[in-house]
């Protein structure tokens, strides 16, 4: 399995219609609205907006893929674009098309074509990484260990998602599913009233 390590975007016209995707990392569905909201934005006068994506599913047990064809004739926009994040087992991925009409019909055939070459060229211009199970955890920690423990976590290629400074530090990290037992025993674990 790969995720996106850094976005790709890429552009192409095809008889006068001008194809624009962003192929972007989404760690879960609310990611991915966020992500289509800001194309829309971007892109207020575009005439479509399909999309894919493939998100771990909330406990991690699956995968939840969508796909949307925007207006577009059923099966020739979302689905070619799926087919990529499919293709390459990517994870907690989202792939967006926008396309301004230009006056000329593509045909089934052609719309999927460029579509799905749109996103293809996105994926091509993004960068992927294997992807790593992640796994929120909460430690209470002294705060002379606090260092030590981001330290730790940087070479893990985790991320401290919150902080709540008090008596103690209470944290809430991110982390490799593989390696979370191992620092939860090795800094200390425990559950901590505060705002998370």
């Amino acid at each position: 399995m790969q995720r996106i390590s850094q976005p790709g975007l890429a552009e192409q016209t095809i008889n006068k219609s001008r194809f624009v995707a962003a192929a972007e990392y989404c760690a879960d569905e609310r990611a991915v609205a966020m992500l289509l909201r800001r194309l829309a934005s971007e892109h207020s006068h575009a005439h479509h907006l399909a999309f894919a994506y493939r998100v771990q599913d909330l406990e991690g047990q699956g995968y939840l893929q969508r796909f949307h064809d925007a207006g577009e004739p059923s099966g020739t926009a979302g689905k070619p674009i799926l087919q990529y994040l499919e293709g390459r087992d990517l994870v907690n991925a989202c792939i967006a098309v926008v396309r301004y009409y230009g006056g000329i019909n593509l045909g089934t055939g052609g719309l999927a074509r460029a579509y799905g070459g749109t996103a293809k060229l996105a994926l091509e211009a993004a960068r992927l990484a294997p992807f790593v199970e992640m796994r929120e955890i909460r430690l209470v920690l002294d705060y002379g260990r606090l260092d030590p423990f981001t330290r730790e976590l940087a070479k893990l290629h985790g991320q401290i998602l919150d902080k709540v400074f008090g008596e103690r530090v209470t944290v809430l990290a991110s982390v490799p599913a593989d390696a979370a037992d191992g620092l939860t025993k090795r800094f200390g674990a425990g559950w901590a009233p505060g705002k998370f």
